[in-house]
């Protein structure tokens, strides 16, 4: 396993950092750990005024930036440690993330807690969310990256986040504050982040092989990344899409949310937004549906090309139609 750290906090450096490491290093097993300063991290699918306290954000200095895979947003801070597997795709995607899972699992357990994997992708001790998860595929590359909140700030999650109330509809579940906890409230022997950090790069990394380093060319074109990607408004905010119809459906398997012109019957544009794990970009999925006849069939025989587990998740094609033509109440 080869291992790397950021050396920096900047979430718009380190978001550059791990795209630059998926698109350049093709082969081996690849660790990433980074920390961000306060931060909310939006999925590529959301919208970022919908997911932030615009108020809280600004008052508090917090960086808002978008990253490469799906999933819902989450808040960062110094208390949070961040970690991304970069290892090959094997035929069925789901292996090498449940590779991934049970390491961080079983690193959890090597303190003594009580953790386990949970729904789409949660990793939780005794009951409560102290990971949340995301993947992307990129050729025959696959990224894996998620959170550990050890000692963050859980109430300035809270107030930095504007999370849909639906989410939690019918989970005993009040709010965001009472479904997350910090790693350090259950160790019966205290740590300081420091060392929290030190033994999840052991237990992550395994035997560590140093075969990978960065060139100063290397530390060039992730900070020209960081510049013309991760920093820009058209990144992290630009991409709420202005369409004639909006809906919105919350499934099992996340909310979806599509917005669409029409046009002579036709599919004119499409957008589709919500917190699903997306693991391919969706751009295939919506240049296949414009010019589409606007019906469910033809609708359904475009969706019939692809395979939806890589651009949905676990929303699965009847509840993609149901959503675009019947607007039912998701389950």
């Amino acid at each position: 396993m080869n291992v790397l750290e950021t050396g920096t906090t900047d979430p718009y450096y380190n978001l550059a950092f791990e795209e630059y490491v998926l698109n350049t290093f093709t082969q081996g097993d690849i660790l990433i750990l980074w920390q961000n300063d306060r931060t909310v991290v939006i999925g590529r699918n959301q919208c970022a005024e919908a997911e932030i306290d615009p108020d809280y954000i600004r008052e508090n200095g917090v960086n808002v930036v978008r990253r490469a895979t799906g999933g819902g947003a989450v808040y960062h801070d110094l208390g949070n440690l961040n970690y991304s597997f970069i290892t090959d795709r094997t035929e069925s995607a789901s292996d090498p993330v449940n590779r991934c899972t049970k390491t961080v699992v079983d690193a959890l357990r090597g303190l003594g807690l009580d953790a386990e994997a949970s729904g789409r992708n949660d990793i939780l001790v005794e009951g409560h969310k102290v990971s949340g998860t995301a993947q992307r595929i990129l050729g025959s590359r696959i990224l894996y990256h998620g959170t550990l909140l050890f000692s963050a700030d859980l109430d300035a999650a809270e107030r930095a986040l504007r999370v849909d109330p639906e989410k939690f509809a019918g989970k005993g579940i009040a709010s965001v504050r009472s479904r997350i906890a910090n790693i350090s409230t259950f160790l019966e022997t205290p740590m300081t982040v420091r060392e929290f950090r030190d033994y999840i790069k052991k237990a992550l990394s395994k035997e560590e092989s140093g075969g990978i380093s960065l060139s100063p060319e290397d530390i060039r074109a992730i900070r020209r990344l960081k510049q013309e990607k991760y920093e820009t408004w058209e990144w992290n905010y630009g991409r709420s899409p202005q369409m004639d119809v909006h809906v919105k459906n919350r499934w099992k398997g996340g909310t979806l949310e599509l917005y669409y012109s029409v046009k002579r019957g036709a599919v004119k544009e499409i957008c589709f937004r919500g917190d699903f794990l997306a693991m391919c970009p969706l751009k295939d999925i919506t240049d296949a549906l414009t010019g589409c006849r606007f019906t469910k069939e033809d609708v359904g025989k475009i969706l019939d090309g692809f395979d939806l587990k890589d651009y949905f998740g676990t929303i699965g094609r009847e509840e993609i139609l149901s959503t675009m033509f019947e607007n039912s109440a998701g389950s």
